[in-house]
């Protein structure tokens, strides 16, 4: 079986795991990763932390980002600027205005500046203990974490339900491991 189709395959898996975990769990994991802050990864204010506009059974970082923006962080919002292109991150605060664009996900208006974050949030599928995440195929963080490697260090923390870790997730050259993976149960450190 090729990577594409073990990843396929197991993308089926880990959007039912995903799921069941934000069934049992709805919003409250959301609250219970913003408890947690990211003091744990050195991180603080005024840094530029991009999340994400969660879609779907997602965990969603809005309350987390809301905690972030009340400590004096810069925040930043993922805009899609095109098929295998890494996405651009603009300049957002929580109450401006965002604009559904491609798939439903809410972005920032063309008119906020582009910046390159220190720290970005990365939905995903299912991780395993080196960081490396299933995402949905698309390569959008993978091309935007390397696009943004190049330029300075930045932190990868991946956002999850503690039912999507994996003893493995298959990967390829091109995948890029998160340093951390923040789940409701706390953070766990990547190797």
């Amino acid at each position: 079986m090729s990577l594409d189709d073990q990843k396929k395959a197991l993308r089926a898996e880990a959007k039912a795991r995903r799921l069941a975990a934000f069934e049992k769990h709805g919003a409250s994991a959301g609250a219970q990763i913003a408890a947690h802050g990211l003091d744990f990864c050195g991180a603080r204010p005024p840094r530029i932390v991009s999340g994400f506009s969660a879609i779907g059974d997602e965990i969603d970082p809005a309350a987390l980002m809301r905690r972030l923006d009340g400590e004096g962080f810069k925040l930043a919002l993922p805009v899609i600027a095109g098929k295998a292109k890494p996405l651009l991150m603009r300049a957002w605060a929580p109450g401006e205005p965002l604009e559904d664009k491609t798939w439903g996900i809410s972005e920032p208006l063309e008119s906020a500046a582009e910046v390159h974050p220190d720290i970005l949030l990365v939905p995903l599928l299912a991780f395993d203990p080196h960081g490396y995440r299933l995402g949905y195929g698309g390569g959008f963080y993978d091309r935007t974490l390397a696009k943004l490697r190049a330029l300075k260090p930045v932190i990868a923390i991946g956002l999850a339900f503690d039912e999507q870790r994996l003893d493995a997730v298959p990967r390829d050259r091109y995948d890029l491991p998160c340093d951390w993976v923040l789940t409701p149960s706390g953070p766990i450190a990547c190797s």
